[in-house]
């Protein structure tokens, strides 16, 4: 794995545009049962525009951005010994049907454990606007060779 890669920032993906029917589908992939995640009616009396998207529908978006790193000729990651190692969220506010978000990946670490090595990316997530809406941070493990 390259150890170059740390700190390093790739460009914005397009646009992703929030679908209702795609937030109602990650909902009961999740088995997210509040009302807010299915029912407009009840998002709204909640004071949202839309429904809500389940915390973890960031994954959705942060995957185009770790594409963009998996894709990298310099990278030296080998994509079938990649195990995911961890995942979180930073939420400015939530994700709400109708929103149009953009992501950008920066490298924040890269690290080496014997023959192994791992790579933390931080997929900053905005609106049309430019506000923050979360950030997700996923450490991917490269399993070495003698893995």
């Amino acid at each position: 794995m390259n150890p170059e890669l740390q700190g390093r920032i790739f460009p914005p993906i397009a646009p992703y545009l929030v679908g209702r029917e795609k937030v109602r589908e990650f909902a009961r992939a999740v088995f997210a049962t509040n009302p807010i995640n299915l029912d407009p009616e009840a998002a709204r009396a909640a004071g949202h525009a839309d429904i809500v998207a389940p915390p973890t529908f960031a994954v959705v978006v942060q995957e185009r951005t770790l594409a963009q790193l998996l894709a990298e000729p310099d990278a030296g990651i080998d994509f079938s010994r990649v195990v995911h190692g961890d995942q979180r969220f930073s939420y400015s506010r939530p994700i709400v049907a109708g929103d149009e978000l953009t992501a950008t990946l920066r490298v924040a670490s890269v690290k080496t454990l014997g023959p192994h090595a791992m790579v933390t990316a931080e997929s900053t997530i905005t609106d049309a606007a430019g506000e923050h809406v979360v950030t997700a941070i996923s450490t991917l493990v490269v399993r070495g060779d003698d893995a």
